[in-house]
């Protein structure tokens, strides 16, 4: 029998949006109705989202997001195929923004490289290149020469890309994320501190995965995502990385060989910064898990 196939499209517009609170409960219903499971982000600025369903499904929410926000368009879209939903329910939520930097973005401006032409480019001398997402995420999987500003918090690239720090570096930047939402935001903070050599991969490292082989690719690694493949490779393929279910980060084959990594207790990334409460409530929960499946 053919395994089953489902549709996982992440998608962005800048766009105004009044009445959001009526507006979240029309996205909801829509999701609900049509068996569609994911995250959806609804702010004055505009949408950002990731969901799943049955093949096709996006073209009727599509129609239905254009007819509701007045739009024509997303600004980018992200598809691929998975043999399961990675997502538990449908959510949809109202933020002050898309991605949190205190940026109001109205619209979509920058400087975006297509996969074919970022390689070209970030081959240049002239070019610092610039993984603008969290540690975990850079130390999973990154371009070749790519830096990353080591910020946990994303209101803090704010801080490391001042004035300062561009004096210092007087060069093109490269910036790059997931699926481009996030560098939308960062290239106008760069703009507006008068940087304007700032090119984006369009559509982000997940367009790039899609459209470049890997044996001519200059990424390295895995990609993080936020549902439950937990990591992709190229063409979207899911990775070999697994979630800890104590500090609900990203664990490699390698965490597991570890001495501290205790399933569903804690891993190398947390098992000293847990309490012994906190662990034996964890080793009671997988207790549990592990007799229930027992008895299914």
């Amino acid at each position: 029998m053919q395994k089953k196939e489902y549709d996982i499209i992440s998608f962005y517009k800048f766009c105004p949006i009044e009445t959001i609170e009526d507006l979240r409960i029309q996205f909801k219903k829509n999701l609900i109705d049509h068996s569609i499971k994911g995250t959806i982000i609804l702010s004055p600025e505009g949408i950002n989202g990731t969901i799943a369903g049955s093949n096709g499904f996006f073209k009727s929410f599509s129609n239905f997001v254009f007819k509701k926000l007045k739009i024509e368009n997303f600004d980018v879209i992200n598809a691929s195929k998975t043999s399961f939903i990675p997502f538990n329910k449908p959510k949809v939520k109202i933020k002050k923004e898309v991605v949190p930097i205190e940026i109001n973005t109205q619209s979509r401006e920058g400087k975006h490289l297509s996969p074919e032409q970022w390689d070209e480019f970030i081959s240049k001398e002239d070019v610092m290149v610039i993984d603008i997402r969290k540690p975990f995420e850079y130390e999973m999987g990154t371009f070749n020469k790519a830096i990353n500003p080591n910020v946990n918090n994303f209101r803090e690239f704010k801080n490391y890309f001042s004035k300062d720090f561009l004096r210092k570096n007087n060069k093109k930047f490269a910036i790059f994320c997931t699926g481009g939402i996030r560098c939308e935001k960062a290239a106008d903070h760069l703009k507006s501190i008068g940087m304007d050599e700032v090119y984006q991969l369009e559509g982000g490292i997940l367009n790039y995965l899609n459209n470049i082989k890997e044996e001519n690719s200059q990424w390295n690694g895995e990609c993080y995502v936020f549902d439950q493949r937990v990591s992709v490779k190229h063409q979207s393929i899911q990775g070999s990385y697994s979630t800890c279910h104590a500090c609900r980060m990203p664990i490699s084959q390698k965490d597991k060989d570890s001495k501290h990594f205790i399933e569903g207790v804690s891993c190398p990334k947390c098992f000293d910064k847990l309490t012994e409460d906190q662990k034996k409530r964890f080793a009671m929960r997988q207790f549990n898990i592990k007799h229930a499946r027992k008895n299914d």
